[in-house]
């Protein structure tokens, strides 16, 4: 009787609170930022989505995001020049840059280092390798 009283009277753990990130997603291929738009939401982030590289400067400038995840091959300017611009401009603090391409060989890891990015994520990538490069920015 004991044992389910204080059952019963322990205090229920409350969710720890987590962070809402800002995140730009550049990608030409629409359906994939489709795909990552409705992952970020569904965590309960504000996102933004844009098609060119040539759009990434000024929706960075616009919308300030904690992390904005490039595609290498866009139109207009490349992952590797944007985050190049990002870098110079904003420094290495923000925002958090993630290669997410179809571009896999370890030279294009190494070239993404070099551009400036952060991570290197090789499509295809189950949803949660993004959410575990995410994590430290959320987590109180």
């Amino acid at each position: 009787m004991n044992e389910e009283r204080s059952r019963q009277s322990a205090p229920a753990l409350a969710p720890r609170a987590r962070r809402r990130l800002r995140v730009l997603i550049a990608d030409d291929e629409r359906d994939q930022v489709a795909t990552l738009a409705a992952i970020l939401n569904d965590e309960g982030h504000d996102v933004r989505e844009v098609y060119r590289g040539t759009e990434v400067l000024r929706m960075i400038a616009d919308f300030d995001p904690d992390v904005a995840l490039l595609d290498i091959g866009m139109p207009g300017m490349t992952g590797y020049d944007v985050a190049r611009e990002v870098r110079e401009h904003y420094g290495a603090g923000r925002p958090l840059l993630i290669a997410v391409t179809g571009w896999k060989k370890s030279s294009d890891r190494i070239l993404a280092q070099l551009a400036g990015f952060d991570h290197h994520l090789p499509k295809p990538f189950e949803s949660q390798q993004l959410l575990e490069l995410l994590e430290p920015l959320v987590s109180p």
